[in-house]
């Protein structure tokens, strides 16, 4: 993390010393100058350490600390005293002062004492950081996998883990960017800096700039006092930019200069600060489309995407469900507290016909999620839900069911709201009655979106909101497919794009 130092003095000689003894490109050093309310402007600049002249904090000493330790910074202070008496020193700690420090000290003396500051600090925010990592770690050793295409993708990544240049992960909804840019964090030369992500779908447009460069006291209405952003914060590490597409334009412009330059600005400030960060960012959108398209810029995305990475979604890897599968009970077991050892047979058949269109991230809910619904030792297919299940568990939705004042929902759609519940039967009927349609007719669009009567267009962009590919359903035709396929028919849905 980029440390941020103000010097609050009205001595000259003794500014000048401290700013030459701190000289670190992983300091930002701050003087306030002027001769009157020295302190007052030292608090509203915010910052991890304060070195204060005794003469500039006013009286009571004990109410002018507290300005500055109710700060979200947690900022260390040290006192610089013209005193070298003890008993004077033991009053300025019980006042409050993190460290005092005196001013004649010599300059070995100082700059170890200097460095005491700063290391209590720079602790301090790492602590403080790292509470709010996930409690484990991605490693590769999470990545292995039965497939050989997530076996190329991960020779791929083994290949780039060392490098320090910007890298673009690309790939749906679901399928583990963010987890793989932790886990290339982890095993770099970077792993023991801070690693920082940011959504940018995730934040208003006039919240980002600042989340990401920071502000100056005064630069915008409410900004009240500076404040650090997520680019400082990594400094030393890796920051990770997800949903990049959604990053305005005027904001492309700002990280294609921390690319180019290593330097960014903060809202309202006049000078750069270098920074010393590795960028990795994320899509789930098709970036050359909106590059072409006019909505990302053309320089940004050939400097982000130097090494492009696409995560293969989990339909295209189904020999990893077992093991993905497992892994996941293991995982939930301990923390649900439900001793669930395993999942029946005709349960990891249906997963294995399922497309997963949120992909590794859906298969992780639906695990939680019939753990917690699960009586016995394994989860069994009527853990599932209906979207999984298939017709095994659509039988309560029968013609003649809905004339039954009796009928039997499942406990845990009657536990939705009607909006959420007309939704999901809505979605998961869908997805049953065209998966089936598809198995029929062997993946073949045209015949499928005239027996579903609807245009093979809008097929096409139900399969798409589904996850549901044609090539998923070759080789499982039905005689009568088979039949048609002999004597040459041609799908007319093929011309379409997907």
């Amino acid at each position: 993390m980029l440390l941020r130092v103000i010097i609050a003095t009205d001595d000259v000689n003794l500014r000048k010393r401290l700013r030459e003894l701190l000289a670190n490109p992983d300091i930002v050093l701050e003087a306030v100058r002027g001769k009157h309310l020295l302190w007052e402007r030292a608090a509203r600049k915010g910052a991890d350490v304060i070195l204060a002249s005794e003469s500039v904090v006013p009286d009571p000493v004990a109410s002018s600390l507290e300005l500055v330790k109710n700060l979200p910074e947690s900022t260390v202070v040290a006192v610089i005293s013209d005193s070298e008496d003890p008993l004077h020193h033991a009053r300025l700690l019980g006042a409050g002062f993190d460290m005092v420090l005196h001013a004649g000290l010599p300059e070995k003396e100082l700059v170890a004492a200097l460095e005491a500051v700063l290391s209590k600090r720079q602790d301090a925010a790492i602590e403080s950081f790292s509470d709010q990592q996930p409690l484990a770690q991605p490693q590769f050793s999470d990545f292995v996998s039965e497939s050989p295409a997530m076996q190329e993708f991960m020779r791929v990544v083994h290949r780039i883990v060392n490098s320090d240049t910007s890298l673009l992960i690309l790939g749906e909804t679901g399928v583990g960017k963010e987890r793989l840019a932790r886990a290339i964090h982890a095993e770099g030369p970077r792993s023991d800096g801070p690693f920082v992500p940011v959504n940018c779908g995730a934040l208003a447009e006039s919240l980002l700039e600042s989340e990401l460069f920071g502000h100056e006291e005064g630069s915008f209405t409410g900004a009240t006092r500076c404040r650090r952003g997520c680019f400082e914060i990594a400094h030393g590490g890796t920051i990770f930019l997800d949903e990049i597409g959604e990053m305005p334009t005027h904001l492309q412009v700002k990280l294609l200069r921390v690319l180019q330059d290593h330097e960014i600005q903060r809202v309202g400030g006049e000078k750069g600060l270098a920074v010393d960060v590795r960028v990795i960012a994320a899509s789930n959108r098709n970036l050359h489309d909106e590059v072409e398209s006019g909505r990302f810029r053309r320089d940004l995305y050939y400097r982000l995407g130097v090494v492009s990475l696409e995560v293969p979604p989990l339909r295209q890897r189904y020999q990893d469900i077992p093991a993905l599968t497992h892994g996941y009970i293991d995982y939930f077991r301990s923390r649900i507290g439900h001793d669930i050892r395993g999942i029946e047979p005709d349960a990891m058949a249906a997963f294995h016909e399922y497309a997963w269109p949120g992909n590794v991230r859906e298969l992780m809910n639906v695990v939680e999620r019939a753990i917690l619904l699960c009586d016995g030792k394994s989860i069994t297919i009527n853990d599932l839900p209906l979207g999984i299940a298939g017709g095994t568990d659509l039988g309560w939705l029968s013609a003649g069911a809905f004339h039954d004042r009796e009928m039997a929902i499942p406990q845990e759609l009657l536990a939705k709201p009607l909006k959420q519940f007309r939704g999901e039967i809505i979605q998961n009927v869908e997805v049953a009655y065209l998966t089936a349609l598809l198995r029929k007719t062997n993946g073949r669009i045209g015949k499928t979106a005239e027996l579903a009567g609807i245009e093979s267009r809008s097929l096409y962009e139900k399969m798409k909101k589904y996850g549901l590919r044609k090539e998923d359903f070759r080789g499982k035709r039905t005689s009568e497919s088979t039949s048609e396929g002999m004597h040459g028919t041609v799908d007319p849905g093929e011309t379409i794009p997907e």
